[in-house]
């Protein structure tokens, strides 16, 4: 077997087409949306050679099943054509959270850096989420830790409002910015 030579996958996904239609008797419907009426498994399976088209079983659960003529392929490849459009616009319109850790002593030039990045991911239409993480003895003093917090959400106030007030959860003090502007 040739290395590059890849064998055909099977990629059957579930569809009742043509021979795999086992049923009896079926409810055909024609390539433009005519009822062909009630006829047998092999009766469609004639008409399909007549038209060139594909038998799709679209409703097995009804009596008697459902069946229409088409392009098989046609109707694959515009399946799969919608189904990518989908994923796409979902990951358009999903929000991410994105974070952000700040300790009691940051400076303020580091501070000014942080905002700018969390400024950005709000102008995105993402949340952000802002950590201040104690180490040590600075336990001892949280006020410090929460005076840079307020700090900080004051210079992102304009693009975000702060989800609830600032929770202290072991060593880190949280809180969530939802951003003003809508993705």
């Amino acid at each position: 077997m040739d290395r590059d030579h890849k064998p055909k996958q099977n990629r059957d996904n579930g569809d009742l087409v043509n021979e795999k239609i086992r049923f009896p008797e079926v409810r055909l419907i024609g390539p433009n949306g005519e009822q062909l009426g009630i006829v047998s498994r092999f009766e469609a399976l004639k008409k399909a050679e007549e038209y060139e088209l594909d038998i799709l079983c679209v409703s097995p659960n009804s009596q008697p099943p459902v069946c229409k003529l088409l392009d098989y392929g046609k109707y694959r490849f515009e399946q799969q054509k919608q189904e990518r459009q989908n994923k796409q616009n979902s990951k358009k319109n999903k929000i991410e959270v994105k974070e952000i850790q700040l300790t009691p002593q940051i400076g303020e030039h580091d501070l000014l850096t942080k905002v700018k990045a969390a400024t950005r991911f709000l102008q995105e239409g993402n949340k952000v989420k802002v950590g201040v993480r104690y180490r040590g003895r600075q336990m001892a003093h949280i006020e410090v830790g929460e005076a840079v917090l307020n700090k900080f959400l004051d210079y992102v106030k304009d693009y975000g409002t702060v989800d609830g007030k600032p929770v202290l959860d072991g060593r880190n003090l949280t809180c969530t910015i939802v951003s003003k502007t809508k993705k």
